[in-house]
C-alpha cells in the first residue's frame, strides 16, 4: 500500500505553492489558534483546586470527572468532525464556528461553580477542539498538496507551539496580578484572533478535493468513508492503539503536576509555574517540529516516533524524584521533546497511510477518538491514583504506559515514511 501512495503522491504534486497572503494567514491562524485547540487543561485544574476548593465540591477526583467527561464529549465528536471537514466546502466557516464556541465556554466558566454547567462548559470547548486539528490538516493539505505538506506541518506546529509559548507568557505575568482567572480571558481573546486569522486565508485556493487526500482523477468518483475505514487497515488501527497509549500517559502529566505545585506553593504561583513551563516547553517543540518536518522523510518516521514514546516514559520516571518545584519546572520542561514531535508527525503518518483514497479527515478523526478516549481515561486514572496512593504513583503508573507504547511501536508498526 505505501509503495502505491508514493506513486499517487507523485501524480497528484501541485504545481504552485499558496500565496503569501494565505501562508500567513496559515502562520497566524496556528499561532492564535495553539491555546484554544488545546483547551484549558492545567490552568482548569488550578481554577476548581484553588479558587473554588473543597469547600464547593472541587478536589483532584472531580476536576478529573470533568476533564473524563468533556474528553469523552470530544471524542464522541472527532469522527463526525473528520466527515464534516471531508464534505465540507467551507472549512473556514467551520473554524471560525468553532472558535465562537470556545469563546463562550471560556468566558462563562468564571461565572459559574455548578459540576453540570462547568462540565457542560468544557464539553461545548472539547466538541470544538475535535474540530480543529483535521480542520487545519486540511486546509493545509489544500493549500501546499502532498510534496509539501510534511514541510509545512512542521511549520504549523512551529507556529503553534509558539502561539502556546507567547499564551503562556502572558497567563505566567498576569496570573501574578489578577489571579488564576485570567486566563479564561486570555482564552476568550486569543479566540477571537484566531477569526480574524482564518479570514486572512482565500477561500479559493484550499483545494476541497486534495484537502481530502483524493487525487484530481478520482477526486469526482471517491466519497469519504465511514468508520470502517479504520477497521479496514490494520497499520492505521495498530497507529490509533499507539496514540491512544500516548495520551492515556501523556495527558494528564501537566495537569498533574499544576495540582501538585497548587499544594506546594499556593494558587497564585502555580498558574506562574505552570504557564512558565509551558512557555519553556513550547519553546523546546518549536526548533523540534520545525526539525521534523524538514527530516521526517529523509530519517524516517519510525526512529523519530520512538523518540517521543521514549521521551515520554523518561519524564514520568523522573517526575517522583522530587517535589521541589524547581525539579517539577525541570522535568515538565522534557514535554518539549515528546509532544513537538507527536504533533509533528501525527498528520502526516495519516497522510502516508491514507493518500488517495479521500479518507485523510475521517481517519483523523478516528484515530484521534482513540486518542482522545486516551486522553479523556488519563485526567480520572491520574486523579484516583493520586488520591488514593499518590502523586508517585501516578507518575510512575503514567512512566509504565508510555514505556508499552514504545515497545508496542518497535516491535510492531511498520516505517511509513516515502523512503521507506
Amino acid at each position: 500500500m505505501l509503495d502505491q501512495t508514493h506513486e499517487l503522491r507523485q501524480e497528484d504534486a501541485s504545481g504552485g505553492g499558496p500565496s503569501r497572503r494565505a501562508a500567513f494567514g496559515l502562520d497566524a491562524l496556528n499561532l492564535f489558534l495553539a491555546d484554544v485547540r488545546d483547551g484549558l487543561g492545567p490552568y482548569l485544574a488550578i481554577y476548581l483546586i484553588a479558587v473554588r476548593g473543597p469547600d464547593q465540591g472541587w478536589n483532584e477526583a472531580t476536576v478529573g470527572l470533568v476533564m473524563t467527561i468533556a474528553g469523552l464529549v470530544g471524542l464522541i465528536a472527532q469522527t463526525p468532525a473528520g466527515a464534516l471537514i471531508d464534505n465540507s466546502r467551507n472549512k473556514p466557516a467551520i473554524i471560525i464556528g468553532a472558535a465562537l464556541a470556545v469563546t463562550l465556554s471560556c468566558l462563562a466558566l468564571p461565572l459559574i461553580s455548578n459540576f453540570y454547567l462547568v462540565a457542560g462548559t468544557q464539553s461545548l470547548a472539547a466538541i470544538a477542539g475535535a474540530i480543529f486539528p483535521p480542520a487545519l490538516s486540511a486546509i493545509t493539505l489544500g493549500l501546499v498538496g502532498p510534496k509539501a505538506f510534511s514541510r509545512r506541518i512542521g511549520r504549523n506546529e512551529a507556529f503553534n507551539h509558539a502561539g502556546n509559548a507567547m499564551a503562556a507568557a502572558i497567563a505566567a505575568g498576569t496570573a501574578l496580578l489578577f489571579g488564576p482567572i485570567v486566563v479564561f480571558w486570555l482564552m476568550g481573546a486569543l479566540a477571537v484572533l484566531s477569526i480574524g486569522a482564518m479570514l486572512v486565508v482565500p477561500r479559493a485556493e484550499i483545494d476541497d478535493t486534495r484537502a481530502r487526500g483524493l487525487t484530481h482523477e478520482k477526486g469526482d468518483t471517491e466519497k469519504p468513508s465511514s468508520l470502517g475505514v479504520l477497521l479496514a487497515n490494520r497499520t492505521l488501527l495498530l497507529f490509533a492503539v499507539l496514540c491512544f497509549l500516548f495520551h492515556l500517559s501523556n495527558a494528564a502529566m501537566l495537569t498533574s503536576t499544576g495540582q501538585l505545585l497548587t499544594k506546594v506553593v499556593g494558587s497564585e504561583q502555580a498558574t506562574s509555574l505552570i504557564a512558565l513551563c509551558i512557555v519553556v516547553a513550547q519553546c523546546v517543540m518549536v526548533p523540534v517540529a520545525m526539525m521534523v518536518g524538514t527530516k521526517a522523510d529523509a530519517w524516517g518516521h519510525k526512529p523519530i516516533f520512538l523518540a517521543a514514546f521514549g521521551v515520554l516514559a523518561l519524564r514520568g520516571a523522573l517526575y517522583p524524584v522530587s517535589n521541589d518545584p524547581y525539579w517539577l519546572f525541570a522535568v515538565q520542561c522534557l514535554d518539549g521533546v515528546g509532544a513537538g514531535i507527536y504533533g509533528a508527525l501525527f498528520p502526516v503518518v495519516v497522510a502516508d497511510l491514507t493518500f488517495g483514497t479521500g479518507r485523510f479527515n475521517i481517519s483523523q478523526g478516528a484515530i484521534a477518538t482513540a486518542q482522545g478516549l486516551g486522553a479523556s481515561l488519563s485526567a480520572t486514572l491520574a486523579g484516583v491514583t493520586i488520591v488514593w496512593a499518590g502523586y508517585s504513583a501516578a507518575f510512575l503508573t503514567l512512566s509504565a504506559i508510555a514505556a508499552l507504547g514504545f515497545v508496542i511501536y518497535a516491535v510492531r508498526m511498520p516505517e511509513t515514511g516515502r523512503n521507506s
